[in-house]
């Protein structure tokens, strides 16, 4: 047991809970209680208070009676740190303070908070709190929580991680519901000291976990929990639940930095090291149970075949994962012929394969789907209906090497139960409904997609051609002058210091074109009327150009007064794409539908920076509109890889230039010639305020 590992707190020798009490109502006497089943599979446990002479004086005293590992502490909050010292000087190597009254509470909680650290740091002991309900490892009977009920939850694979304290009780109970069981959950509450990545990184070596369920609000380190779950879903599955969707918190002036939100970005984070994502608690249970059930193999591409034995529920579940972007192929005419002559003819045969009702030939139909060469892991519906089919030796003899099966059993009572454990038992994943097959099909589709990804890695180089002398301020024609030598492509433009420059530029540009204000302190032109369209004639372009001098009057604006001239576009889609230096996670990059409504559409995947061409090149594929991008009536067609190699550029760009804040270029244009830059925005910093990650 190393100093700094968390082996002494989840798998304790000893545990002294000080504050210990005869009142049943006290935190202390719950914390006893809860332990109890620990001292009866024989582990050391002793209670602590000094008034009470039924009990060890001291922790000292308590650890001279046995090896004390774990101290859980309750005690008020002031009295928590001298509590914590003392307990690091006799010995103890982990603790809990379950307590509120820190830095959630405020006032003098914080000067608390911040006394717990100062003796983590100066003695090492690992600390799990403040403000927690604990955690439980039903397998060794530490049950170091104060919630009722805890001792029923039964052992099992799955690990949870959660911020908080009640999501992790609540998930242990659902997991416990649903037939899977803990090995571990773990309530990080403020995470003075133990952070979701170092239970990550304890997980990653303990062979009693399966699969683990993280619960994520905020993030402390963005880097390191990427590192932690990256290395720890390389060997287990990690499946993620992220609060915050609705999150509209600081950002920066961009649409980039309106857009990707603190959700998105650790979402997105998240699912580049590895983890499956999942929408709410009830998903993220049928996901990471089936996970600890089985796994695919990694595969880019996989397919689903899908068997059911009643058409309604099939429906059901080939409508949820087709909304969830499985792959559906047809099944092959070889396999066709088999399945003649195993169903009914009228049953439909082609993928998914509806057999009318259960009956004895659901075996071999299985086992037919799963031969098919499109075929990498089965989907299945059937209610429980014992007199027609015996559904596990069904799933038994339908199993395929190599392709996992998840089979939803409809039903209910203790039979039904226990068939759903033998599948379980047998490497099958169980779900009691449509839905919870089509949650955990699309878990375990996105983790074998998630390690194909992975067994190309990409190792993130700046290429030499980046610029690297990104500094001060940027108006729009520096900012597409920079574009340009990213090998982006703007529209042809005249910057203008007068009014007579600008009539010079329309006559050698030709009408129609665009006038703006060019003025690095504005951001968002169209807003406050700085950007005119379609000017063609020259009272055209005076009349624009006194409504650009009016906006910079309401503007109070004191500097030269200068303006853009530039070709218009033909019509097309709008894009905007960008790349901001997030504070939690560094470098992100961001593609999404673009224009004056790209806040409002929010249609937009995000991902870290740097990042490889064909990585960014696939990131449209999930947008919402993406159908817009494929020639949607007559328009135009995104080369793809020319998107990816403009996105790649962006992160490359902010990667090489630490006083680059953000650049953004909205609208990208999507025209049947190509893409083209619109307007573009680059945010920087002064010298002295340099990020620590660059």
């Amino acid at each position: 047991m190393t100093a700094r590992g968390l082996t002494p707190m989840f798998a304790p020798r000893g545990v002294a809970v000080v504050g210990a009490s005869r009142d049943p109502a006290k935190l202390g006497a719950v914390m006893a209680r809860s332990l109890s089943a620990f001292a009866e599979a024989g582990g050391h446990l002793a209670l602590v208070n000094a008034r009470d002479d039924s009990m060890h004086p001291s922790i000292r005293a308590a650890a001279q009676s046995g090896p004390v590992d774990l101290a859980v502490i309750c005690v008020p909050a002031a009295a928590c740190p001298g509590v914590l010292a003392e307990a690091a000087a006799a010995g103890v190597r982990a603790a809990v303070v379950c307590g509120g009254g820190f830095a959630e509470a405020g006032g003098p909680g914080v000067a608390h908070q911040r006394a717990l650290r100062e003796v983590v740091r100066d003695t090492g002991i690992r600390l799990l709190g403040p403000n927690t309900s604990g955690f439980l490892a039903p397998a060794t009977g530490v049950t170091a929580s104060f919630v009722p009920g805890v001792a029923r939850v039964r052992p099992g694979s799955v690990a949870v991680v959660a911020a908080s304290g009640g999501v992790n009780h609540a998930l242990a109970f659902a997991l416990t519901e649903a037939g899977y069981g803990v090995s571990l959950a773990v309530g990080l509450g403020n995470g003075a000291d133990v952070t979701a990545p170092d239970v990550l990184d304890h997980l990653a070596e303990d062979p009693g976990t399966a699969a683990v369920a993280l619960h994520v609000e905020s993030v402390a380190d963005g880097p390191r929990l990427v590192e932690s779950v990256r290395r720890l879903a390389a060997h287990r599955p990690v499946v993620a639940l992220v609060v915050g969707r609705h999150d509209v918190g600081a950002f920066a002036a961009s649409h980039t930095g309106a857009l990707a939100t603190s959700w998105r970005t650790t979402r997105a984070a998240l699912a580049q090291a590895g983890a499956v994502l999942v929408g709410d608690e009830r998903e993220l249970v049928d996901a990471v149970g089936a996970l600890s059930v089985t796994r695919m193999p990694p595969c880019a591409e996989p397919g689903v075949g899908l068997v059911t034995a009643q058409a309604g529920p099939g429906l059901l579940l080939l409508d949820d994962l087709r909304g969830r972007g499985a792959r559906v192929p047809e099944l092959t005419s070889g396999t066709r012929r088999t399945l003649s002559g195993l169903l009914p003819p009228l049953t439909y045969q082609l993928n998914p394969v509806d057999t009318g009702r259960p009956g004895p030939e659901l075996g071999a139909v299985l086992a037919a789907v799963g031969a098919d060469p499109g075929v990498d892991l089965i989907a299945g519906y059937v209610l429980h209906e014992p007199d027609a089919v015996d559904v596990v030796a069904a799933a038994r003899q339908g199993r395929t090497a190599g392709v996992p099966m998840v089979l939803g059993l409809g039903g209910t009572g203790e039979e039904v139960a226990r068939d759903r454990a033998a599948l379980r038992d047998a490497g099958i994943a169980v779900a009691a409904d449509p839905r919870g097959v089509a949650a955990a099909t699309a878990a375990l589709l996105a983790d074998a997609r998630a390690r194909a990804a992975a067994q190309v890695p990409f190792v993130p180089s700046v290429p030499a051609g980046v610029p690297r002398d990104v500094t001060g301020a940027y108006d729009e024609h520096e900012a597409k002058d920079l574009l340009g030598r990213l090998g982006v492509a703007t529209m042809p433009r005249r910057a203008c210091a007068d009014r007579a420059a600008a009539h010079a530029a329309l006559a050698e540009l030709g009408g129609p074109v665009a006038v703006k204000l060019l003025d690095a302190s504005v951001l968002h032109k169209t807003e406050i009327g700085g950007v005119h369209l379609g000017i063609v004639t020259g009272d055209d372009l005076d009349a624009a150009l006194d409504r650009l001098d009016a906006a910079l009057d309401r503007l109070d604006a004191a500097g030269a007064r200068r303006y853009l001239v530039e070709s218009m576009a033909p019509a097309g889609i709008d894009l905007v794409v960008g790349a901001r230096r997030d504070p939690v996670f560094g470098p992100v990059v961001l593609v999404g539908l673009g224009g004056t409504v790209a806040e409002a559409l929010a249609d937009v995947t995000v991902r870290l920076g740097p990042l490889a061409p064909e990585e960014a090149a696939a990131m449209p594929a999930e947008l919402s509109g993406r159908a817009l991008l494929t020639g949607w009536r007559g328009g135009p067609v995104l080369d793809v890889a020319e998107l990816g190699r403009i996105v790649a550029a962006l992160g490359d760009l902010l990667t090489a230039n630490p006083l680059l804040d953000e650049i953004e270029i909205n609208p990208l244009r999507l025209g049947h010639e190509g893409l083209v830059a619109l307007d573009a925005v680059i945010l920087t910093r002064k010298a002295d305020d340099a990020h620590p990650d660059q």
